[in-house]
């Protein structure tokens, strides 16, 4: 069982979320590098190999993907209505989650290795 370390898992989110806006606002739809940054620095700085850099990573890409996906419900369901902009959050939510969780463990195990671990 791995030992979630939480230090680097809130800085990572905190790196994924200011990180992932602001690359979007200058590239729109490319602001899953910064997930991706993000979460090769937790990979790099929990140590444990591979397997716990991934997990450190997916753990940070599932959570920044579900606070991304919250934040756009709010801004779309302003946006699209209560109904349409509520059903398109969902479908976001799900598809954050799933994606930015696989991004993010490849992100972890990508930095364990820079790390050599």
């Amino acid at each position: 069982m791995v030992e979630v370390k939480w230090t680097p898992v809130i800085i990572g989110l905190v790196i994924a979320i200011i990180l992932g806006l602001i690359i979007d606002m200058v590239l729109p739809g490319w602001g899953v590098i910064g997930y991706l940054i993000a979460t090769i620095y937790v990979g790099y700085t929990v140590a444990g190999g591979y397997m716990n850099g991934a997990i450190h990573g997916a753990l940070v890409g599932v959570v920044a993907g579900i606070i991304g996906a919250i934040l756009a419900l709010i801004i779309g369901t302003a946006a699209a209505g209560l109904a349409a902009g509520a059903i398109a959050a969902v479908v976001v939510l799900v598809l954050a989650a799933i994606i930015d969780g696989i991004i993010g463990a490849i992100g972890g195990a990508i930095g364990a290795a820079i790390k050599g671990e």
